[in-house]
């Protein structure tokens, strides 16, 4: 079983391809949770690193997954550069539970989060053809069950990032909200929130509003598959250019995801 969560499609990219090289059934990790995977022999584990650790929604969701503590464990953490403590805390988890992570690995990928710091994803593709080998690797490595720990660096910040109240405020800027003058009431940012963080608001003689939740997990997804660029960062509109999903991913995927 190889359970996911993902906001642009890098995640849910990754989790295809090892899904498929392994015969493996793919899930997101808001589905799993409900479910009773107890039974399954081999768990893999994919998700982004968000400002050095794991997204809330994924650490809230971790400890709620039922594994088999003599399953076969592994970690992929798709990011911009550094996974920062972001598998490391899956194997604090679920050493808890008496459960042992195997295995763990970082696949590089366009840095969705790096509009807030003026940074186009859309100029970051090249890091698919230069992580393309690390792939294959990862693919071998679970195939024969191996046991290896690729940890990234910048540790401390992910401590920091988790664990300390500033640390908690760095990612207020990552949560977006609504442009009501955008806004059409379309729909998308509610269907494709992954958390179902987003609602929309009825309003008389007018077309329907999107409103943000309180659980944003920033993820980013409603920022960059909004069809009018209704979602602003920091206040700060998101040019179309600037928009990104991974390429082998619609928004029906995502949707459906």
């Amino acid at each position: 079983m190889i359970i996911y969560f993902s906001g642009t499609g890098n995640s849910l990219t990754t989790a295809r391809k090892i899904a498929e090289a392994l015969n493996e059934q793919k899930m997101p990790m808001a589905e799993a949770v409900k479910k009773d995977i107890s039974s399954e022999e081999r768990i893999g584990l994919i998700y982004p690193s968000y400002d050095f650790a794991p997204p809330p929604a994924v650490q809230r969701m971790l400890p709620m997954l039922n594994i088999n503590p003599k399953a076969y464990v592994f970690v992929i953490i798709t990011c911009g550069a550094q996974a920062g403590i972001s598998s490391w805390y899956a194997k604090h988890v679920f050493k808890q539970k008496g459960i042992r992570v195997a295995y763990c690995h970082k696949i590089r990928m366009p840095d969705c989060a790096g509009i807030a710091y003026g940074r186009n994803p859309n100029k970051q593709t090249w890091k698919f053809q230069k992580y393309a080998s690390r792939m294959d690797l990862i693919i071998a490595d679970v195939k024969a069950r191996r046991s290896a720990y690729h940890f990234s660096g910048w540790d401390l910040l992910g401590w920091f990032s988790m664990y300390t109240k500033m640390g908690q405020k760095m990612i207020k800027p990552f949560q977006p909200s609504v442009n009501a003058e955008r806004c059409i009431g379309c729909g998308t940012c509610a269907r494709i929130c992954p958390i179902g963080n987003i609602t929309m608001q009825e309003r008389d003689g007018q077309k329907p509003l999107a409103v943000t939740g309180p659980e944003c997990t920033a993820c980013l997804s409603c920022v960059h598959f909004c069809p009018h660029q209704a979602m602003t960062l920091g206040g700060k509109h998101i040019d179309k250019s600037w928009q990104y999903h991974h390429p082998d991913v619609k928004l029906k995927d995502m949707i459906l995801r």
